[in-house]
């Protein structure tokens, strides 16, 4: 092991995100009134041939950043680069997209809209971003204007915190909630050495496969998503339950569930892990786990719960709120395939009537799959974390809307497994497809049939995307040449 980082792994990488940054200043999920750019010349960044040039800039930067992953990727796994050296080239690489605009998504400005409205008296499960001025309200995509807020109370509290600070300047705030999220970041490199030491894999690989991935770094941190923030306290959470300090670990499992709800699905795992480790008849010590670790989880909760200032209402929220239509979510590719196939040629058959019954038939699947996973479990250990690994994929790609960045969820725990190179190749050509499928404005490109765009165009370029997601599962797989060092550091 070398001990250090290499030039050509470390450079491409730098250089990529400042042109993801720099392009994202045209090509971004820009602010709609953006006072930096109105009245400057970086304004023709955002029409015609300047808009085309950013587009081009960004897209050149994510290849720059592709290339320097890859190339990682080949050193750690020829056992030339630990988790350390992972850890500086991620950062490295982080660092100029903390100024960026929003990439891949306008979430963020929902975030700070939703985190205002509670700001400023209104009840977020309640009323949207319409009850606010300017520019606040004006940045939220027209799709969640008048929809309350899906997230937990702790997440809600962060975004009260930074309207808060900083007002009504959403580039600034969008800045403030993007080093919230970058917490979730820190808190994952910091636990995947304790994954992978329970779990089986190399710390090397599962910091690549998260903390390095451009998955994560280009739409997680770019589009400064609230799920690199949800996986951080989840993974480490389930570090502190697999090292027996369950009471913490438990209490961590609340807070990323205050985030977003879906941390929520790994609990009962961690109840089976807790009670393989006690005394007596199974029963007993099931009921003994889950009283005391859903005593922590109620009692943390509960208390993110009142400091936000809000209730709990979001759950009513996430029962009512009507599904995004992405092909990401296999229920909705199987119903939209058939109908654009076959369906529109039978008479009766209606589009909705088709999507709607693929979509209960769906739920009805990940039902089965959540509590079939949950109960083969129960035997503890790294088994009980390999089946909440499967439920958080299951929901990944069954559920009635998924988007790209959800696949951080499965594989932040996943990541920690021993893997055969191939599946790292496989994971690997995965994660840049997931990235290249989305625009970096924030439209949402995961459709068979892509609206206004003309198909000559979509198809081609969603061909390009595979062929590419090919490229980067081979590529890894070569052997990286003799490489010269730029920085030091030691492996783990």
């Amino acid at each position: 092991m070398t001990g250090v980082v290499p030039r050509r792994v470390l450079w491409p990488g730098v250089v990529g995100a400042v042109l993801l940054t720099a392009g994202g200043l045209g090509a971004g999920a820009i602010v709609r009134r953006d006072p930096l750019l109105s009245g400057t010349i970086l304004n023709a960044l955002r029409y015609g041939h300047g808009h085309d040039l950013a587009f081009l800039v960004l897209f050149t930067g994510l290849a720059f950043m592709v290339v320097s992953w890859v190339r990682l990727g080949r050193l750690v796994l020829s056992g030339g680069a630990g988790g350390r050296i992972v850890a500086l080239a991620a950062a490295a690489w982080t660092a100029p997209l903390i100024i960026a605009p929003p990439l891949y998504s306008r979430d963020v400005y929902s975030y700070l809209a939703q985190g205002a409205v509670a700001l400023r008296g209104f009840d977020p499960y309640v009323h949207g971003a319409s009850v606010l001025d300017l520019p606040l309200r004006g940045n939220v995509a027209g799709l969640w204007q008048e929809t309350p807020s899906p997230y937990g109370p702790l997440f809600l509290l962060l975004g009260k915190v930074t309207v808060f600070i900083t007002g009504d300047n959403v580039i600034l705030g969008a800045i403030f909630m993007r080093l919230a999220v970058l917490t979730g970041l820190v808190l994952l490199a910091w636990a995947v050495p304790g994954l992978t030491r329970h779990l089986g894999g190399r710390t090397s690989i599962a910091m690549w496969l998260t903390v390095a991935n451009p998955l994560v770094l280009a739409l997680g941190i770019g589009g400064a998503h609230n799920d690199i923030l949800m996986v951080g306290l989840m993974a480490a959470g389930v570090v502190m339950v697999l090292d027996r300090r369950h009471l913490t670990g438990f209490a961590l499992l609340a807070l990323a569930t205050a985030v977003k709800a879906t941390a929520f699905l790994v609990v009962p795992f961690l109840v089976w892990v807790w009670a393989a480790r006690l005394s007596g008849p199974a029963r007993h010590r099931f009921l003994t786990a889950a009283a005391a670790g859903g005593a922590a989880f109620v009692v943390v909760f509960a208390a993110a719960t009142v400091v936000a200032g809000v209730d709990l209402g979001w759950i009513d929220v996430l029962r009512s709120q009507g599904p995004l239509l992405t092909w990401m979510s296999l229920p909705c590719a199987v119903a939209e395939l058939l109908y654009y196939s076959v369906g529109r040629y039978v008479p009766g058959f209606t589009y909705l009537g088709v999507l709607s019954v693929f979509r209960v038939a769906g739920v009805i699947v990940l039902a089965y799959v959540l509590v079939r996973q949950w109960w083969l479990a129960r035997a503890g250990g790294v088994e009980a974390i390999k089946r909440a690994t499967i439920a958080l994929l299951a929901v990944s790609l069954l559920a009635p809307s998924v988007l790209p960045w959800y696949f951080t969820w499965a594989l932040a725990l996943g990541a920690a497994f021993a893997w055969k190179e191939r599946w790292i190749g496989v994971f690997a050509g995965i994660s840049v497809w997931m990235v290249l499928v989305t625009l970096p404005d924030g439209t949402i490109v995961a459709r068979w049939t892509y609206d206004s765009m003309n198909p000559w165009v979509w198809w081609p370029y969603f061909a390009a995307t595979v062929a590419a997601s090919a490229w980067v599962a081979r590529a890894l797989l070569r052997p990286e040449p003799a490489l010269t060092p730029v920085a030091g550091g030691t492996g783990g």
